[in-house]
């Protein structure tokens, strides 16, 4: 019978594969049984291994052998171990070790058929289309495979091409998937078997994305939208008289994977550089932008020769809402200070958790894993490390990873592996930590201002320590300008929204019935090198009256410096 309505699918419908599949079963029986021989072989030896007590002499085998059942399976299988290496919820560790490796490098396909494919999508021919194009692809992966060409107009581009027959292969996949789920759901744990079926759906919704190349290249223009202020990311540009949903030609980055460490030495680059542009590019794309990049492996990620990081393959990505940036950045401020109350709430807030849950024994569970993987100071926190621990929690209590986490979490620990093969001191935390406690003083939204008041209030009273913290290692960052924060939360403070910190601020500088000067003076030492008095004075007024005055600007700024360092100096 014909694929061709599942080949009109655009987006993942389960429905409407099940019911297609459902009345063409003969399409799915012989991969039935070569998905169940395959997995059942590696059933028995995990039986065997545990009946004679070799479970842990073999686990490396085991998860080895996992990798390689997927690897043979194809294209959705692969992509199925790579999601995978980033949900311990659903994975024990040994076996994310071993997925995490998985490479979805595979044989090309046919040059004339790609040719075909080509000239079929484009209605011209290949002579037409490029003045040359590359005999062989120069890459080949599970979903297609890529040729350099050069146009007529004289620009290199490389040229995307999907292997054919890819939709009967991944929908017929998806729907084994499916059912499988659904047939083992009552053998697994409850907060595994419960999410299985949704876990899949959310695969396939993504996967869906990732074969549509149309989608792919929107993404691209968005996401070069967002970095166009920014010097240091390069976004190929897209070539839509040439590209349709199943070939893509894009613009030929001619860079340097960020793990050729000889390459980039070849050309002289500072790797410390590269790894600063592409963290802060991470950051501000989950933070700033909400609209990220879920796949940054080391192949997708490129140096170029003026110092330049390029980004390429905007197959996988995700959008955040403006609530969850707010909240992610909240809970990793309560991560790094320790505050394992507030972060379980943040875990139910993301997803990570249900309303109904019961947290009280979750907190401590929380302090114990997280606190180890954090360690004494923030320089030792990881994202890696933090997985790995958190992995421990997944069969304990009814934790899932909602699928925009579980690209999040590729995406920060890919990010963290490509910066520690450039640099093996690297710390994320400090370039990430800097960028969050910035994005919470400076306070864009009203949302984002009270997450800080939630970070440095507690119980009615100031975390004079927390801020202070958060401040120093925001300034850590040599780009960081305290002025604009400070002008910021004065406007803030003058606000009506601003009433409940003012009096908290009030209550707390009282606290215990004395002035807590001492902390203020703190916090004055560790800024007033970049906070002038006459500038922050000015910056009050401007607050206030929506601008300088004139005469308030020819006020001695030796002056206003004396009477505020001896206001606080005196504790008056």
């Amino acid at each position: 019978m014909s694929q061709q309505p599942l080949a009109q699918l655009r987006r993942y419908d389960p429905q409407a594969i099940s019911s297609y599949y459902n009345r063409r079963p003969w399409l799915v029986i012989w991969r039935a049984l070569t998905v169940v021989w395959l997995f059942a072989g590696f059933a028995i030896g995990l039986l065997l291994d545990r009946s004679i007590g070799n479970t842990e002499v073999n686990k490396n085998q085991r998860a080895n052998q996992l990798r390689e059942i997927l690897t043979q399976l194809g294209p959705t299988y692969i992509k199925v171990g790579q999601s995978l290496s980033t949900r311990p919820d659903l994975v024990r560790q040994d076996f994310l070790d071993e997925l995490i490796k998985l490479q979805d490098q595979l044989p090309p396909f046919d040059n004339e058929l790609a040719m075909q494919i080509i000239e079929s999508q484009l209605k011209r021919s290949v002579e037409e289309l490029y003045q040359e194009i590359s005999p062989r692809p120069v890459a080949a992966a599970s979903l297609g495979q890529v040729y350099k060409a050069r146009l007529y107009s004289g620009e290199e581009v490389a040229v995307k091409v999907q292997r054919p027959n890819l939709m009967p292969i991944i929908t017929r996949d998806l729907y084994l998937l499916r059912w499988a789920a659904t047939w083992i759901k009552p053998f697994l744990p409850l907060n595994l078997g419960d999410n299985l079926t949704i876990v899949v759906d959310e695969f396939g919704t993504k996967l869906f994305e990732e074969i549509d190349y149309e989608n792919e290249g929107r993404n691209a223009e968005k996401f070069a939208a967002n970095f166009q202020d920014d010097p240091g990311v390069k976004v190929p540009s897209i070539y839509w008289r040439y590209s349709s949903r199943n070939v893509l030609t894009l613009e030929w980055i001619d860079g340097i994977k960020l793990t050729d460490l000889e390459g980039i030495k070849r050309v002289g680059l500072d790797r410390d550089k590269l790894i600063k542009a592409c963290v802060s590019s991470g950051m501000r794309q989950l933070l700033e932008f909400g609209f990220f990049h879920a796949d940054p492996h080391p192949g997708n990620l490129f140096a170029l020769a003026d110092g330049r990081i390029a980004f390429i393959d905007f197959g996988m990505m995700d959008q955040l809402t403006q609530h969850t940036k707010e909240t992610i950045a909240g809970s990793v401020v309560h991560l790094i200070n320790k505050d394992y109350l507030s972060l379980t709430d943040d875990f139910v807030k993301l997803g990570f958790l249900t309303p109904d849950i019961d947290i009280s024994p979750i907190i401590p569970a929380l302090e114990r894993v997280l606190g180890n993987a954090i360690g004494e100071n923030v320089g030792n926190f990881n994202f890696k490390t933090v997985t790995d621990e958190f992995s421990e929690l997944m069969f304990q209590y009814p934790f899932r990873i909602p699928a925009q986490f579980s690209l999040i979490i590729r995406s920060l620990v890919t990010q963290e592996g490509i910066a520690l093969s450039l640099n093996p001191e690297f710390k994320i935390v400090e370039i990430g930590y800097p960028y969050v406690a910035q994005r919470l003083l400076n306070g864009e939204t009203p949302e984002m201002r009270r997450r800080l008041l939630e970070v440095i209030v507690k119980d009615g009273k100031i975390q004079w320590q927390r801020l202070e913290n958060m401040i120093g290692i925001a300034r850590s960052d040599n780009n960081f300008d305290l002025l604009p924060t400070a002008q910021l939360g004065l406007q803030f403070l003058m606000s009506t929204e601003g009433r409940s910190l003012r009096n908290q601020i009030v209550m707390a500088l009282t606290e215990d019935n004395r002035l807590h000067i001492s902390e203020v003076r703190q916090l004055w030492d560790l800024v007033k090198d970049e906070l002038e008095p006459a500038k922050l004075f000015n910056v009050a007024i401007g607050a206030l009256a929506g601008s300088v005055p004139k005469a308030i600007g020819n006020l001695s700024t030796v002056g206003v410096n004396s009477i505020f360092a001896s206001l606080v100096n005196n504790g008056k």
